[in-house]
């Protein structure tokens, strides 16, 4: 069998499992999600073993510090995934939930009535806790998923997945609403992008690279996990000691990941205060910084000129941008030319300024003192998140259960009929 033709099969199955998931008992979704975090605890030794193996081949392949540390599972990951579980299982089961109701002047009672999407694929790269993140959600929301990881996490992934059919089964739900495709290579990724007949939603997460390789090759609506070029603003009226720690944590606490702050515009007025700070302590972490002229002498031993490509570059890495900046409005002016619409923040105790940067900074988390690395499913308060889409439609932002569902409309009559 040809990956086209198992991709094809494959999505035939998820097809008919959606029917069955969108109407399913909350109960039975519940059980489901419950059983997989105990199945994750008792399965741990196994399912790092195997993310072991994943972890010892990618070093042989010579895979980066970042890659490694997004394809690694912990025993405090694995607790991180089962608090997911239990988290999501105990929210409130959007499907059929009437969301607004109004009455229209013949009596017609009209309202919105949240719906599964149907078949979802998620294609993405590394961290295998995004096996377990996005299953979970997709099935609180009563969709089937099929999940396509990378080759570098594959044994890990057939670990997890293993857990997850068993959770299902044991539910009394159909195994086929969780796939996991196992092929490498991009075969079976270009056969699924093409099999709009049975699926519904792609949504690929990974680097720049995949989610334009899939985006392009698409034949069914694509919902984009795209590059963070995250920005914070110091603002001339900002505490710059609680600035230093949000900085510090958005750029230091984890690097590798699409949240991390890539990006400092400090305003002229305090750029003489702040930038030796930032130096101190940042640069104390290790990292490196890419400076424009105003920044440059400021930022000591670290610091390098700045190259045109530092500016909307997703670093990966101890590696942060600096500019200064004349205004707010030079700020927003930036991030217009620069972000990718996924997190930029504020730090100001200036109310009008807070409130003007929340409403025309462009991104799907905008926020006033506080670091990027909130702009998480799990930070949010969602339990987890799918990806966080960088696209205006249909979400905006960290993907929860609300948001893997749409809504229809539902009308009850009396026997009305148009005139």
């Amino acid at each position: 069998m040809t990956p086209a033709e198992e991709m094809s099969r494959l999505g035939a199955r998820a097809k008919e499992a959606a029917r069955a998931i969108a109407k399913a008992h909350p109960d039975a979704k519940t059980q489901a999600l419950l059983g997989l975090a105990q199945l994750l605890q008792e399965r741990e030794a196994e399912i790092l073993a195997a993310n072991a193996e994943d972890l010892a081949a990618a070093r042989a392949a010579g895979q980066d510090a970042p890659r490694l540390d997004r394809l690694t599972l912990t025993p405090a990951i694995m607790d991180e995934m089962r608090a997911a579980c239990r988290h999501v299982a105990n929210l409130p089961d959007p499907v059929g939930a009437t969301e607004r109701q109004w009455q229209r002047p013949n009596g017609l009672l009209v309202g919105r009535m949240r719906v599964p999407l149907g078949v979802i694929a998620m294609i993405y790269e590394a961290r295998p806790n995004v096996t377990i993140d996005a299953a979970i959600l997709c099935i609180k929301a009563g969709n089937a998923v099929i999940l396509r990881g990378g080759s570098e996490a594959l044994r890990s992934n057939i670990a997890l997945a293993k857990a997850l059919c068993d959770a299902l089964a044991q539910a009394g739900l159909p195994a086929d609403a969780a796939q996991l495709v196992s092929i490498p290579g991009h075969e079976a990724v270009n056969a699924l992008c093409k099999l709009d007949r049975y699926i519904d939603v792609i949504i690929p997460r990974g680097g720049e690279g995949l989610v334009r390789a899939v985006t392009e090759a698409a034949t069914m609506p694509v919902l984009k996990h795209f590059k963070g070029v995250c920005h914070a603003y110091i603002d001339a009226d900002a505490d710059l000691d609680v600035a230093a720690e949000i900085v510090f944590n958005g750029k230091v606490q984890r690097p590798g990941v699409c949240n991390a702050l890539e990006c400092l515009l400090v305003h002229r007025g305090v750029a003489k205060d702040f930038l030796p700070r930032v130096a101190a302590k940042l640069g104390a972490a290790g990292v490196e910084f890419r400076a424009c002229p105003q920044s440059l002498p400021l930022l000591g031993a670290t610091a390098v000129a700045q190259r045109p490509d530092d500016l909307g570059q997703e670093f990966h890495a101890l590696v942060l941008a600096v500019c200064v900046v004349e205004s707010m409005d030079a700020a927003l002016d930036h991030i217009a030319r620069y972000g990718s619409n996924h997190t930029e923040i504020i730090c100001t105790n200036n109310h009008e300024h807070a409130m003007r940067f929340l409403r025309e900074a462009d991104a799907s988390m905008v926020a006033v003192n506080a670091s990027s690395r909130f702009n998480d499913g799990g930070q949010l308060g969602l339990g987890a998140e799918i990806g966080i889409s960088t696209s205006k439609l249909h979400a905006y932002g960290p993907m929860g259960v609300d948001e893997l569902t749409t809504t229809k409309f539902v009308v009850l009559g009396q026997g009305q009929v148009r005139v």
